[in-house]
């Protein structure tokens, strides 16, 4: 669900006045928030900050854009005004490509473009590896930004999919109750070389009551893909496929450097705007007007 938190106010520069209002998506465990510039029928672009950043780190660089987007940057889980991840929960690649699903989905955009800064630039790359069809143009600031397409992508796919499907049907379905015998007779049928004692000794911690009977104590997220088993050829494979499209993304782009330190969209913009421009008007708009097949 996305909401405006406190409306809509306008800021001044040399160059454009634009409202921004501020953004807010409902997670599992609170939400994501963010801030919003630009028209509603513009063409969208996510933004995306780098570590221990938030948001505003955007704030220079946005107003010397184009004026028809429509740009969301977001404050990652864990950073400006979003909530912290649940005490325990780990901050990693593919829960942040989780939660940019989880925005896209509350925006229902069918495409877009990316601007990531640093992390931000590595979650977008690990995005529109999994998600090609999703993405019109990348621009990454001071940023790596790629993962390759493998079959360990293929698994971290799965896996974010998994997780979304789970969480939308979990809103919609409440947690079944069972009589004692009946849960009994689940793990028995799943285990079948469980004995009737051992059934008895797993559901002494297995089981939570609850009105009505009891509910198994276990979290059913660890049905899902786990998108971190991975073996280490599994992972030497994809580090050779890693340098192979390194060198491929190298001799076949253009890198551009710009005077300037890590924060230079921030710290100095206007170095950083034009070439910004000049790539979404002619690698976004291109995208977009290309009929699919």
């Amino acid at each position: 669900v996305m909401q405006a938190l406190k409306g809509v106010r306008y800021l001044s520069t040399s160059t454009v006045k634009q409202a921004v209002s501020e953004l807010s998506v409902a997670v599992p465990w609170g939400e994501i928030r963010g801030k919003v510039w630009g028209p509603e029928n513009g063409r969208p672009v996510l933004c995306l900050h780098g570590w221990a950043d938030n948001c505003g780190t955007f704030n220079s660089l946005i107003p010397l854009l184009p004026k028809e987007y429509r740009y969301v940057a977001v404050d990652l889980a864990g950073h400006g005004f979003s909530s912290h991840r649940p005490r325990g929960a780990f901050y990693s690649f593919p829960s942040y490509v989780a939660d940019v699903c989880r925005v896209v989905n509350a925006l229902q955009w069918d495409r877009f473009s990316i601007i990531g800064h640093s992390m931000g630039g590595n979650v977008a790359g690990m995005y529109s590896a999994l998600y090609p069809e999703m993405v019109d143009a990348i621009v990454l600031l001071d940023s790596y930004g790629f993962l390759p397409t493998d079959p360990v992508t293929e698994i971290m796919k799965q896996g974010i999919d998994g997780l979304l499907q789970f969480e939308k049907k979990s809103e919609e379905k409440k947690e079944k109750i069972y009589s004692y015998d009946e849960a009994a007779k689940r793990l028995s049928d799943v285990n079948p070389s469980l004995s009737k004692e051992s059934v008895n000794i797993l559901l002494e911690r297995g089981l939570v009551q609850t009105d009505g009977g009891v509910t198994f104590s276990r979290d059913f997220r660890i049905n899902l893909k786990n998108i971190v088993r991975i073996s280490l050829e599994q992972i030497l494979l994809s580090l050779l496929i890693h340098i192979i499209m390194l060198l491929s993304f190298v001799l076949q782009h253009k890198v551009v450097m710009v005077p300037g330190d890590h924060h230079v969209h921030l710290n100095n913009p206007e170095a950083v705007a034009p070439l910004v421009r000049d790539f979404l008007h002619t690698r976004a708009l291109v995208q977009k007007e290309t009929p699919k097949l």
